[in-house]
């Protein structure tokens, strides 16, 4: 029996007892305990592993207070990487209290719902340590005992729970003599949910406080560790936090601790007898750069494995869209200006853009233009770094889109609110064009639709399939049928009335390799109707009042040629198409 694969499993002493094949991230502990940071705060993007290496820190610095079980969590590192480090690294394992303390759950409606969320969080890591503080009270005053307790019964005022985490560090000291670790997980969570849902002003406060307290004037931190999305300007969260030490993607240290090396991916495909897919796997899921080392998403590389084992041929699929609201890529899409839209395609083409580096930002960001925009972008992990440069003092990018999955999320994205632009809108005069013959019509108004779209042109001819049936779609009159799954043998659009007695369309589309081609690629979608006689299946139903349409498409471009569909025409050449 193979491992089992850990989908979902963010917990490291699960992950360890249940015998998930887990990718050694040990020297981590080494890394972090070298860099003698007080504070430090992580930037990878969501899904790479923040949690399950935050729950590793927990098990390997805390010390519960009971012997017993800290016993069970060395045991938890035996065979690992960092029990080769030596006695200075190992020596650290059960030393500490542990604040574990994730604002995952912090994604809520409103701003009462959200601070009640973090304070129940809160509450239960204070509740987690209570054996200790009830076995230590005569080590704390009254009103310290008191506050511990309204804290850890959710029952104490917010002013109480904004000083927490000192209350909590300053508590374990007086009792165990040890500073604590502190770890926060996925800061930024609640910030970017209150952003988006009108309250990050109040939001922004309360973490501002909560974290002045426990990380700016803590005599009793021991170190803390903090991951996220996204860093949030400093100036309005980590005010005066001046020992803050951020590792952001840039950074060429710990870039290996977060998400799959090669190296790693091809010994799991190896272990699970799966390494034909590699290329695949490579294609889809590989193409971040942390530092300068090659990083595969962690996430899609498990579903991707998990599919693999239980066929072998099994398709790759974005894994990735489905963790995240991928709000980001709306928001790009749907508020793009023409320059914007122009470096999507062309980031789409598999070009680069060249941006400079602007570390700190907000989620305002996100709605402006420019280098805020495509930093943005960058540091949440829809772009990535391919190469570096220095200029003018400051430091540039040349960023692309990271792999194939990441470039299916921009697609369905751009097809999502493509589809949703064209709902509003009224094709009657395409429809009219259409019936009337009128090819330079049908034109202009495709055309005019294309100069307004973002598209992607590395896999074209699907792009315009669904570009011209989505269009066409919108006719309550009108019946349309996109056949182009159905191979051979048939035309790429068929649209049809209701009625026998009305009228029927077949568009053959062509996508040319230059603009001089277009009207030779109309013609000749127009000449493929004829040849393989796609009308017949609509005679044998009925319909005699047909049309037909080759559509050429370069870019931005389009050429329409029409033809009559009667059962006297045999081909194009005997027709007088536009």
């Amino acid at each position: 029996m193979k491992r089992p694969l850990p989908i979902g499993v963010e917990n490291f002493a699960d992950m360890v007892k249940n015998d998930y094949y887990y990718v050694d991230k040990t020297i981590f502990m080494k890394e972090l305990l070298d860099l003698k940071g007080k504070v430090n705060l992580f930037i990878r993007p969501r899904r790479f592993g923040k949690t399950l290496n935050l729950s590793m820190l927990r098990y390997f610095f805390e010390d519960t207070g009971d012997i017993n079980r800290n016993e069970e969590n060395k045991k938890l590192f035996y065979g690992m990487k960092i029990m080769r480090e030596g006695e200075n690294y190992t020596g650290q394992m059960g030393m500490y209290p542990v604040m574990n303390l994730t604002l995952k759950s912090a994604k809520q409606r409103d701003v009462e719902t959200a601070y009640y969320m973090i304070q129940t969080g809160i509450a239960s890591e204070f509740e987690r340590h209570r054996s200790i503080v009830e076995e230590g009270k005569e080590r704390l005053s009254g009103n310290e005992y008191e506050q511990y307790i309204a804290i850890a019964e959710e029952r104490a005022e917010e002013k109480e729970v904004r000083n927490s985490l000192l209350l909590f560090c300053r508590c374990m000291y007086k009792i165990t003599g040890k500073n604590t670790v502190i770890l926060i997980d996925e800061y930024d969570v609640p910030l970017e949910n209150a952003y988006f849902a009108g309250f990050y002003e109040k939001m922004a406060d309360f973490i501002r406080s909560l974290f002045e307290a426990g990380l700016k004037t803590n005599d009793y931190l021991q170190l803390a560790v903090i991951t996220g999305c996204l860093r949030v300007s400093k100036e309005s969260i980590f005010t005066g936090l001046n020992h803050l030490n951020i590792v952001s993607i840039l950074d060429k240290r710990f870039s290996g601790h977060f998400g799959f090396t090669e190296s790693e991916v091809r010994d799991m495909m190896s272990y699970y007898k799966v390494s034909s897919r590699f290329s695949t796997m490579k294609e889809w899921y590989d193409g971040y750069i942390f530092g300068n080392t090659d990083v595969y998403n962690p996430w899609s590389v498990i579903r991707f494995l998990y599919d693999l084992s239980a066929d072998i041929n099994a398709f790759p699929r974005p894994y990735w869209i489905n963790t995240s609201s991928n709000d980001i890529i709306k928001e790009l899409i749907t508020g793009a200006d023409r320059e914007t839209g122009e470096q999507i395609e062309s980031l789409l083409r598999g070009k680069k853009l060249d941006i400079q580096v602007h570390e700190e930002i907000t989620y305002g960001d996100m709605y402006s233009r420019g280098e805020s925009l495509w930093n943005f972008l960058y540091f949440t992990g829809y772009l990535t770094k391919e190469s570096e440069y220095f200029k003018e003092s400051s430091v540039f990018l040349k960023v692309r889109i990271p792999n194939t999955e990441v470039k299916t999320i921009y697609q369905n994205t751009i097809l999502g609110w493509f589809r949703q632009t064209i709902k509003k809108q009224d094709f009657h005069a395409l429809y009219c064009a259409m019936e009337e013959g009128a090819a330079e019509t049908v034109r202009d108004i495709i055309n005019s639709q294309l100069f307004s779209t973002i598209s992607f042109y590395d896999s074209a001819e699907n792009f315009y399939h669904g570009f011209l049936a989505g269009i066409l779609s919108q006719s309550e009159n009108y019946i349309v049928q996109s056949n182009r799954e159905s191979g051979n043998g048939r035309s790429d659009i068929m649209v049809k009335s209701p009625s026998l007695r009305g009228r029927a369309f077949i568009l053959e589309i062509k996508v040319s390799d230059h603009i001089d081609d277009l009207e030779k690629d109309a013609g000749k979608a127009l000449q493929q109707i004829y040849d393989k006689q796609y009308a017949r299946e609509l005679r044998t139903e009925g319909y005699r009042n047909i049309n037909f349409y080759g559509i050429a498409f370069f870019r931005k471009d389009c050429e329409v040629r029409f033809g009559k569909g009667t059962e006297a025409c045999s081909g194009y050449r005997r027709n007088e198409g536009n």
